[in-house]
């Protein structure tokens, strides 16, 4: 039976690069090529995949706010014309509140677009400076407004852990965010990496983040907030009102198949009871060149062995809610996964064993990169 089938669309394109970003993007230009080679490498992925139900449809970026609702509405034609697309597809782009333009959304809206997630990041004027965004806390609120107007759903993200946040700082984040009604909110905590103007700035000794302590306390408070406040921590980054979580990237943390399309865009498709990981060309320029010649945007194209595949799938089902199945890990590894190293870690109140689940409590997830490694060694 076709399995269901989520897709990703990379737009790489920004108006500005921010610090802390180490994403596949580049600086807006007009590049008129683009459009048409996703529209050809999704026939690609089409032959290749072959026959699925498409679940749910995420523009991401670099800033897919920037492209034009033809764009969009030519790349969901393209997908309805491949694929048996889910009558209740999510259909998801991402935008900045700086890019709102009441039209253009309702634009979107019309053409099935369902899901609006904003790049808010802080109400705080003097964070959102720091942080490199080009809007501000006034603009924020005005473009959730629109977008809750707009769109049946709609995601913020916010950062937290940038230098000089306190808890009182953070409860305004969340008091903001939590008045505008949004039913999803994505905290990602500010880590500083390598090759970005943030980590640049460091080794200069401008400090960026808080300590490692320090954004634990302020996880923690979050957390409590959020829960209190009616939304479902159903992931370690990310609450939903109910009825809100995201599809997509659901799809990522049950372990399940997704096209990636656009410059730099990760895949993962299952066929014959193998697993493949496909990475697109980094640059625009090289991936509608690679279109053109060889039909597709793939670099690369690999089939995973048993044990990166069971690896992959712990690495990213420990993250959700509802955890992993012992019996499908089994599956994929050809290996038991109970063994002394987790019962250890039930033992310790870190992870929780429920029929075939496996899945972090509550006290583990403040450390689950921890735990993920003492599992894989």
């Amino acid at each position: 039976m076709p399995k269901d089938l989520a897709i990703y669309v990379h737009w790489p394109f920004c108006t500005r690069i921010c610090p802390y970003c180490d994403f596949n993007v580049y600086k807006q230009k007009k590049e008129t090529d683009l459009i048409s080679a996703i529209l050809t490498d999704l026939s690609f992925w089409r032959s290749w995949s072959g026959p699925r139900l498409v679940t749910s449809i995420h523009f991401g970026g670099g800033t897919p706010s920037l492209m034009t609702d033809e764009d969009v509405y030519s790349v969901i034609s393209k997908i309805n014309s491949l694929w048996n697309v889910k009558p209740s597809c999510e259909i998801t782009l991402e935008a900045n509140p700086i890019d709102m333009n009441k039209k253009r959304w309702e634009a979107y809206a019309k053409f099935g677009v369902n899901r609006l997630s904003l790049g808010v990041q802080s109400f705080y004027d003097v964070a959102l400076s720091t942080l490199g965004r080009d809007h501000n806390s006034e603009q924020a609120k005005k473009s959730i407004k629109l977008a809750k107007n707009t769109f049946p759903s709609v995601s913020m993200d916010l950062i937290f852990g940038w230098e000089g946040q306190n808890e009182r700082l953070l409860m305004y984040d969340l008091t903001e965010a939590i008045k505008t009604g949004v039913e999803h909110i994505s905290t990602y905590q500010l880590t500083i990496e390598e090759g970005t103007a943030f980590h640049k700035s460091e080794i200069r000794g401008n400090k960026k983040s808080v300590t490692a302590d320090q954004s634990a306390d302020l996880y923690d408070i979050l957390v409590k907030n959020l829960v209190a406040s009616g939304f479902e921590h159903y992931e370690v980054s990310n609450f939903a009102k109910p009825n809100h979580q995201s599809q997509h990237n659901l799809t990522y943390w049950k372990g399940l198949d997704y096209v990636g399309v656009g410059p730099g865009a990760h895949g993962r498709v299952t066929l014959n009871n193998s697993r493949y990981c496909t990475i697109s060309k980094m640059h625009p320029r090289d991936y509608i060149q690679n279109t053109k010649v060889m039909g597709h945007g793939l670099e690369s194209r690999e089939k995973l062995s048993p044990l990166d595949w069971a690896s992959e799938y712990i690495i990213m089902g420990l993250r959700a809610d509802n955890g992993i199945s012992i019996q499908r890990y089994e599956e994929i590894s050809g290996h038991s996964l109970l063994n002394k190293k987790i019962y250890s870690l039930v033992d310790g109140g870190f992870l929780l064993i429920e029929g075939d689940i496996l899945s972090v409590s509550r006290k583990g997830r403040n450390v689950l990169d921890h735990i993920t490694r003492e599992i894989l060694i």
